[in-house]
């Protein structure tokens, strides 16, 4: 067994071996810029980013032309939302989202709030669900979007997009999702879930970072948020990161082909050690909900020990406290604190992200030397 064991799958993910074997020619070889329209160097690129954009589509149940590269999620969230209501001013100016959302969602919804826009900010329950009948309520005559993440990156949830996205659709609005942690590992289909706006990562899912992808419904009116050449049907201007994009393309194929077998491997390993946690632990609970959650995600608070210290005492385990975009902070986690912890109990959570390349032994061993830890801190916080 190979040492560091990596448990922090949420972060990002290994890129896979046949992912990079797709994207090497890219790099030399088939150098060449998709926009040259004047030569093979540039058709050649050209095709395989369309190639890729429809493997992109695919996994999403989008067309290929709905499919607009960016350079990853934070990049999509910002054209998605900013795009959105900077394109329907006329409409109105109020947007919804939850409380439990990624920053690369509520910052971008703050920005337009000092700008004048309107946002409600709808509190999450216990299991990190929304509130349908809340957010019925919540939309009113001068509601533009609303955004809800459809899978947490910290407890794992996973929103009731279908319901929400019949809502929205009621309603006449827009329904945002950020998807880069449920892309590839659950089924999405954006014509099922009616989403008008979906954001999308290729380092969620064993593709490279830098590379991201905004579904954009046919005829769904969004700004650009960066100028300079019309790319992407001139919602995205900049030169395309082509051996970037290939690579996307090759991992979304690869979650696609063996999307069912994979949760069900990743899924039965997190359920092996969370019991082992859960039986030898006393004061261990999970966060988030325990039925409608991603495969590999499990987020428990461990009484009585900081999960800053216990990591500390697991440098051979990678593991986290929560979002990789935030853990700099020495502020207990929004969306913990979102869904009724405490600041202490925030601060006693950890989010464990188990992959493709975990193991039974790589659990096995976690579980014993987690459990190790957490009893030694609680005598030694008991001996103070």
């Amino acid at each position: 067994m190979r040492k560091p064991i990596y448990l922090d799958y949420h972060a990002t993910t290994p890129l896979d071996a046949r992912v990079l074997e797709a994207m090497l020619p890219y790099f030399a070889g088939k150098f060449g810029n998709a926009a040259s329209r004047a030569h093979s160097f540039g058709w050649e690129a050209e095709k395989a980013v369309e190639f890729a954009r429809k493997r992109v589509a695919t996994l999403a149940g989008a067309g290929p032309r709905e499919i607009v590269f960016t350079s990853g999620a934070t990049e999509s969230n910002n054209l998605a939302i900013k795009g959105a209501m900077e394109a329907n001013r006329a409409r109105g100016n109020h947007i919804v989202t939850l409380a439990t959302e990624h920053r690369a969602v509520l910052d971008p919804i703050a920005h337009l709030a000092r700008q004048g826009c309107e946002a409600t900010v709808l509190p999450a329950g216990r299991d990190g669900l929304i509130d349908l009948d809340r957010l019925r309520a919540a939309i009113g005559p001068r509601t533009v979007l609303v955004s809800v993440m459809y899978a947490n990156n910290e407890i794992g949830t996973i929103q009731p997009v279908r319901e929400i996205g019949g809502i929205c659709r009621a309603k006449e609005v827009l329904l945002h999702c950020d998807a880069a942690q449920a892309l590839g590992k659950i089924p999405i289909d954006v014509e099922r879930d009616q989403i008008d706006l979906m954001s999308l990562s290729a380092h969620k899912i064993y593709g490279p970072k830098g590379v991201g992808a905004l579904y954009v419904r046919r005829r769904t009116p969004v700004a650009a948020q960066m100028d300079g050449g019309g790319h992407e049907s001139g919602m995205r201007s900049g030169t395309l990161n082509v051996p970037g994009i290939v690579g996307f393309g090759a991992a979304c194929t690869l979650c696609r082909d063996q999307m069912a077998e994979e949760a069900a491997l990743v899924g039965g390993l997190r359920d092996r050690l969370q019991a082992k946690l859960l039986a030898a632990l006393d004061q261990a609970t999970v966060n988030g909900a325990l039925a409608s959650r991603l495969p590999g995600n499990l987020n428990l608070t461990f009484g009585w020990v900081r999960a800053d210290t216990l990591l500390m005492a697991l440098p051979e385990i990678a593991l986290s406290t929560g979002s990789a975009c935030s853990s700099a902070t020495a502020e207990a986690s929004h969306v913990l604190r979102a869904i009724g912890l405490t600041a202490e109990e925030a601060r006693s959570s950890v989010r464990f992200g188990l992959g493709r390349f975990t193991t039974e032994e790589e659990v096995d061993y976690a579980a014993e030397r987690v459990i190790e830890a957490v009893n030694r801190l609680r005598k030694q916080s008991a001996m103070i």
